[in-house]
């Protein structure tokens, strides 16, 4: 992928992971540009079908286009920056992320999105100012 198509990801995402919303800046790893749907399953590198990831969305996430509701236990398609308005799928309680369709809570699951560790980070990173909810 040329720099100009990188860069345009990272302009679009705000330096944000689209699915998560952890910011860039103030975090070591060197966000990823990701494939909504993979290339396995025929997703191209349009800009149209890349999003900016963190490292641990990305590794959760791996080829996964879909994920089972922990409500209801249906399966749904993830969440899809491209396709989906994120404030219509979740919204946080202080550094909790909560899902309020089926394809937000299934992708919380999916992507780890409330493991310890990864609260963690949003409060230390919310104390510092560095992450803001949103």
């Amino acid at each position: 992928m040329d720099d100009a198509l990188r860069q345009l990801v990272i302009r679009r995402a705000g330096g944000r992971c689209e699915f998560c919303r952890l910011p860039q800046r103030g975090h070591d790893e060197r966000f990823s540009v990701d494939h909504v749907i993979a290339r396995k399953h025929g997703g191209g590198d349009e800009d149209s079908n890349l999003a900016l990831c963190c490292l641990r969305c990305n590794l959760h996430k791996g080829t996964n286009l879909s994920g089972v509701d922990p409500v209801d236990h249906s399966i749904v398609p993830l969440f899809s920056p491209r396709r989906d308005v994120w404030s219509d799928h979740f919204r946080w309680d202080g550094a909790i992320l909560l899902g309020t369709t089926s394809a937000g809570r299934a992708t919380i699951e999916v992507l780890a999105m409330n493991a310890p560790p990864r609260v963690r980070l949003r409060q230390a990173l919310m104390a510092e100012g560095l992450f803001h909810l949103g």
